[in-house]
C-alpha cells in the first residue's frame, strides 16, 4: 500500500485473515473499536455474549481509516459526538 495510510504484512501467519477485494489494510489487526459493542460500526454477529467479527472487514480497509479514529475520539470523549 505505497503513498496510503495503514500497510499489508504479507508475512502474517494469518494472512490473508478476511476474503476482501482490495489489498488488505493490517494497520487496525486487532479491531479497537470491538470494546464499543454493537456501536463498533462493524459487521459482526454474537455468540453468547462474544462478539465473533471474523465477517467484518470494516477496519481493515483504507477508505475506512478516518472514520476509525472519529469513532475513537468519541468513544474516549476527544470531541462530542454532535459536532
Amino acid at each position: 500500500m505505497k503513498g496510503s495510510l495503514g500497510f499489508t504484512n504479507i508475512k502474517c501467519e494469518y494472512h490473508p485473515c478476511h476474503e476482501v477485494e482490495e489489498q488488505i489494510n493490517c494497520m487496525f489487526c486487532y479491531c479497537p473499536l470491538y470494546f464499543m459493542g454493537i456501536k463498533c460500526g462493524g459487521k459482526f454477529y454474537l455468540k453468547g455474549n462474544v462478539k465473533d467479527c471474523s465477517a467484518c472487514t470494516f477496519p481493515h480497509k483504507q477508505q475506512n481509516i478516518w472514520e476509525m479514529q472519529v469513532k475513537l475520539k468519541e468513544a474516549y470523549g476527544f470531541i462530542e459526538q454532535n459536532e
